[in-house]
């Protein structure tokens, strides 16, 4: 048995000890994190961090009990751990894909959206706003308001809505409003704001369900415990499997919801290697005097700051002014990321990786035409980067597909078509568009 080898894989035991790093009271990662709100928010903050040590972290109720059950029933997990055969005859290294694409909705995001929303209840509120960009999050947060049964908004940027039309109709399908946000650019970022100042109104009987690792303590903390259900399946899945622990975890990073989900439990396992694969865009420059950075790669290329209620890492100018930022998926336009995966790169346990609009394209391709899974272009940046850095990898490597790529089709149709992009397949037949 290896160093790093759990003393038992039972799923029960994993549960008690994911490799969370808990702790800081103050919400704090090093020199990131933090509460920065206005007043007017701090009594809903300071009951939802009571909430989350009571029900979260010391199961309260069997709040965790009914969680985990949920997400069994409704949910769908476990989800598998599969080896890809051709990539792994491909890279001539194991490549295993942990499968959340084929979680209930499609993506990573069930695992949060049923956590907070389940949390709201135990906390007896009414009403549930929750911000979207790729349109998964607020798919899954108006799934588990239909299941739970709690009223639900959305707030989605209008640039979004027209990127994601299959997600907003099917948040509309499960009876949430969506409330388009026209301010800015009309991407996540400025649904997070709108959907903040709602709930700054509406605290009373509202809770915000924030969908990644983002924002004031204690959501950036809260989120990872609920997606921290990925890595402890993981874990355990590839000792089953192959007898030991993975040599490189490897996940795409927007805010980080399914990038801290994919890492939690092997953070403290020093011989895995923890790989954050961000969006280039189409390219790492960024031009100042616009207030564009054409890339979505805070960790890469972002410098410290404040953004939505947290100190981390965002792209701004030298004015400290947020910058536009850009990505092919939607998932990942986000100028900033969450403070712990700040912290977890500035520790130098993750490493941080650019991947372009092309690599993620020709990934999206890939992953497609030779395991046949369609994956989300989010995910698709994660094979952009295998691609090219393969070699550079242990013997073991397992990639989060995050969410699949039905939602993409019509995004995927548009970018292939502006570019030569390998491996995509002819559609000169559609002359007329399909």
């Amino acid at each position: 048995m290896s160093e790093t080898e759990p003393t038992t894989t039972d799923a029960a035991e994993l549960s008690r000890r994911p490799g969370r790093r808990r702790g800081r009271d103050d919400g704090k990662f090093g020199r990131y994190g933090g509460q920065y709100v206005p007043e007017a928010l701090m009594p809903a903050i300071e009951e939802l961090t009571d909430a989350y040590e009571r029900y979260v972290l010391e199961n309260e109720d069997g709040f965790m009990d009914e969680f985990r059950e949920r997400l069994a029933d409704f949910g769908g997990r476990p989800t598998p751990l599969q080896r890809a055969e051709r990539l792994s005859e491909r890279y001539d290294r194991e490549v295993y894909l942990k499968r959340e694409d084929l979680l209930h909705g499609g993506a990573h995001k069930l695992n949060n959206a049923l956590g907070q929303v389940l949390l709201a209840k135990y906390m007896g509120k009414e009403r549930i706003v929750a911000e979207t960009g790729a349109g998964q999050h607020g798919t899954a947060t108006a799934m588990a308001a239909a299941h739970l049964d709690v009223p639900c908004e959305i707030y989605m940027g209008e640039r979004d809505i027209n990127r994601q039309r299959p997600n907003v109709f099917r948040m509309k399908l499960n009876g949430a409003e969506v409330n388009p946000v026209t301010a800015g650019r009309g991407t996540l970022k400025e649904a997070i704001s709108e959907t903040m100042r709602d709930w700054a109104t509406t605290v009373e009987n509202t809770h915000y369900v924030i969908g990644s690792v983002v924002g004031p303590h204690p959501f950036p903390v809260m989120v990872r415990d609920f997606q921290a259900v990925i890595s402890e399946e993981a874990r355990a899945q590839s000792i089953e499997k192959t007898g030991d622990l993975p040599t490189d975890v490897v996940a795409c990073a927007g805010g980080g919801s399914n990038t801290m989900g994919s890492f939690a439990a092997f953070v403290d396992d020093e011989s895995v290697a923890l790989h954050a694969i961000e969006a280039g865009g189409s390219t790492l420059e960024v031009d100042e005097e616009a207030g564009v950075a054409p890339n979505s790669a805070s960790l890469f290329a972002g410098e410290e700051g404040v953004l939505h209620g947290a100190r981390t890492k965002l792209l701004q100018d030298s004015d400290g002014q947020i910058m536009e930022s850009h990505s092919v998926s939607s998932g990942l336009d986000y100028a900033g990321v969450g403070p712990e995966l700040a912290y977890l790169v500035d520790e130098g346990r993750v490493t941080p990786v650019a991947v372009d609009d092309d690599d993620a394209l020709e990934g999206f391709h890939r992953l497609s035409n030779t395991e046949g899974i369609i994956p989300a272009l989010e995910t698709a940046h994660a094979f952009g980067y295998l691609e090219e850095h393969a070699a550079d990898l242990g013997e073991r490597v397992v990639v989060t597909v995050s969410g699949r790529g039905d939602k993409d089709l019509d995004a995927a149709i548009e970018e292939t078509d502006k570019r030569d992009v390998a491996g995509a397949p002819d559609m000169s037949m559609f002359t007329g568009g399909i």
